[in-house]
């Protein structure tokens, strides 16, 4: 309100300086352009007038196309009229343009935010009526242009969308009738909020929308060039906008009175407008076509289904081809108990709702994101911030989906959020691959030990040392120089012992100092078995595994070299008498049957992978290795029966026996003199030492 005096009075002072204008693109301070009197473009293009719509004592000021007069393409004053022919367009005092009635009243104005003292107001070939500095012609330093306040049409080189800096929200508004210009019912306009997806209402209610921007194009609708046009979307920080520019033809892209939104095309030559396409291509365009939950297929006779998982809200409705009502769940969903996720490939992705949005998040994260919201219905990723990441989530019902047609553009997929029983087997594929990879965490000791001995067993067991040598590239040290260095394996010299034998710290002639362990007699470990121990730990080379040097066999002597490791770490975590009683898979397999029994398998998992894994299906994995690994064969489960229960989480599993590996050992024999964490079982202890 209080621009409104001073545009006045600006006005009343230029106003006794006029001079009428017409047939030029330029309006200068000490013209005025009147009823009757036009601006033309440069290259005879648009034209800028006052016109009255056919059956209306109304008028208005606007621009149209000087060959096609009947298409008006711009409105200044489209919320008020001038109830006469007696209008006045000048530039006032403080640079703006003014439209003033008979009486000298303000009936529009451009209201620039930057007052010029010399503007000058020129219609440019493009359609765009500008006002610049009279010193400053030639540049598009504009203190103000039309395009940034479109009306119903959509010219080439306009932006579609928002500069944030100037909160300035460029959109379509239709015409109310064919003769009545003021706005209409209709508005297309870019939603921001979120992610930019451009939508068309009728007051508030949504009719139409494009999908939202996933970095590349709009779900729905891509963001292409054609035969006559080149398009391209811009989304930055201080701007978020469409825009295209026509290839030597005219175009305009408008929405009409009715709601359609539709692209002409004038060739050269020609002196008809073409319509090149509408928007609004079918039924599956229509907003939320087939009610919540539902997906859109317009190739098929009924054109709406319920999503994988989903039926119809009410039967006797979609039986009479209404399908508003949309589609609830057929099982409910049962937060954490072996759900997952089934993928609706080639689709537009629902309408923005209830989601979250985070750019940073990658593919994986953004699944066990989902899972550990129980609120989280579906996700998708998608790289809108142009990072190569990503993840975008739905809370609540899924509206205004629709499949695509094959086409060239990117396609979008949507994973829909599924109770265990909703996704079977082949729906499985990835969790049951978790779960094998545990399965085999817990039986892939024992399987690779077997492997060894049936490769070794092929060789046959009179295979001489020195082709073990070249297979393993392992030194051997000769018992003259082992006994040397641990000065005739003396008791000073000795740092452990168990069932297994001793273990003695040695130094070498060249000064390294060593750890030998030496297999007693009656330790059962014949020539083949400790052939197949020295190939396994020499190919297991780690930055956190003690290194083998080397071995010794010499008659009935039995000793590998290991590097000495100071600060007791070789001695209590490699060579402790708690560990060794018993061999690696006794150990993996005691520690796996101790924790289910006492309820606590789950901390058998890496506390890193905490939040990417689903409790009940780690249980159930783990089940199923040890009932694989039980005592009794008959007792183990077959493979198929194996597949069986991973693929089918609702089954109820037997509970596990005793594993048959688990040998039963004295507690006695066990030195418990290390501080540690104890779990036992019966007569057996194990000690876990402390980390270091």
């Amino acid at each position: 309100m209080e621009t409104f005096p001073f545009i006045l009075f600006c006005s009343l002072i230029s106003f006794s300086l006029l001079e009428s204008s017409s047939a030029v693109d330029t309006l200068t301070p000490n013209q005025s352009l009147i009823s009757g009197g036009t601006l033309v473009s440069s290259g005879q293009t648009f034209v800028l007038g006052f016109f009255s719509p056919n059956g209306s004592k109304s008028w208005f000021l606007g621009k149209w196309y000087k060959s096609y007069p009947e298409i008006v393409v711009w409105v200044a004053n489209r919320e008020k009229p001038i109830q006469d022919s007696n209008g006045t367009l000048i530039i006032n005092g403080c640079g703006n343009l003014v439209l003033l009635n008979r009486s000298n009243g303000i009936i529009w104005s451009s209201n620039s935010s930057r007052s010029v003292q010399n503007s000058v107001a020129q219609l440019l070939d493009s359609g765009n009526l500008v006002l610049t500095d009279k010193s400053n012609t030639g540049t598009e330093n504009y203190t103000w242009q039309s395009f940034d306040y479109p009306s119903d049409t959509l010219l080439a080189g306009m932006k579609f969308g928002w500069d944030l800096n100037l909160g300035l929200d460029r959109y379509l508004t239709s015409w109310k009738d064919a003769s009545d210009p003021s706005p209409g019912d209709f508005t297309y306009r870019l939603d921001i909020g979120g992610l930019p997806q451009f939508s068309l209402r009728r007051g508030s209610e949504k009719k139409y929308r494009s999908g939202p921007w996933n970095g590349v194009q709009f779900s729905g609708s891509g963001i292409q060039s054609t035969a006559v046009s080149i398009s391209s979307f811009v989304n930055e920080p201080d701007e978020v906008y469409y825009i295209y520019e026509a290839k030597g033809v005219l175009t305009r892209f408008m929405v009409n009175d009715t709601g359609l939104l539709q692209l002409f095309v004038l060739n050269k030559g020609s002196s008809k407008w073409a319509l090149m396409f509408t928007l609004q291509n079918d039924l599956c365009d229509d907003y939320g076509h087939c009610g919540v939950n539902g997906i859109c297929k317009i190739n098929i006779a009924l054109i709406c289904e319920c999503l994988q998982g989903f039926v119809p809200q009410s039967q006797n409705e979609w039986g009479i081809l209404d399908w508003s009502t949309g589609c609830v769940r057929r099982i409910p969903l049962d937060c954490q108990k072996g759900e997952g996720f089934i993928k609706v490939k080639n689709v537009k992705l629902p309408d923005l709702l209830e989601f979250r949005l985070d750019t940073s998040m990658k593919t994986k994260e953004c699944r066990a994101e989902c899972l550990k919201n129980c609120s989280c219905t579906a996700y998708a990723t998608l790289d809108s911030s142009g990072s190569g990441s990503g993840c975008l989530m739905w809370f609540g019902v899924l509206l205004d989906i629709r499949e695509r047609a094959e086409d060239n553009f990117q396609k979008d997929s949507i994973y829909v959020r599924m109770p265990a029983s909703e996704l079977g087997p082949d729906l499985n594929q990835k969790n049951v691959l978790v779960i094998i990879v545990v399965v085999s965490a817990v039986c892939g000791i024992l399987f690779l030990s077997l492997l060894c001995w049936w490769i070794f067993w092929k060789r046959g067991k009179k295979t001489s040392l020195k082709p073990e040598k070249e297979d393993i590239e392992l030194p051997l040290f000769d018992l003259i120089t082992v006994s040397t260095a641990t000065n005739n394996f003396s008791n000073d010299h000795k740092i452990g012992e168990g069932g297994f034998g001793h273990v003695y710290k040695g130094k070498l002639s060249i000064g390294q100092e060593i750890a030998v362990k030496r297999l007693s007699k009656s330790s059962g470990q014949g020539l083949q078995e400790f052939k197949n121990e020295v190939l396994l730990i020499a190919k297991l080379q780690h930055r956190n595994l003690v290194r083998l040097l080397g071995c010794c066999i010499e008659g009935e002597e039995r000793m590998l070299i290991y590097e000495y490791m100071p600060n007791k770490s070789l001695d209590d975590f490699i060579f402790g008498t708690t560990l060794l009683s018993l061999n690696l898979i006794e150990i993996t397999q005691m520690l796996a049957w101790l924790l289910w029994k006492e309820d606590k398998a789950l901390e058998l998992m890496d506390s890193c992978l905490e939040d990417s894994y689903v409790q009940f299906q780690v249980l159930r994995c783990i089940q199923v290795g040890l009932l694989c690994v039980q005592k009794l064969p008959e007792d183990r489960p077959a493979m198929p029966a194996v597949v069986f229960m991973l693929g089918n989480e609702g089954v109820t599993l037997p509970q596990p026996k005793q594993p048959g590996f688990f040998v039963e050992r004295s507690s006695a024999d066990l030195d418990t003199s290390n501080e540690g964490t104890y779990y036992s079982q019966n007569d057996i202890t194990i000690t876990l030492p402390e980390a270091r």
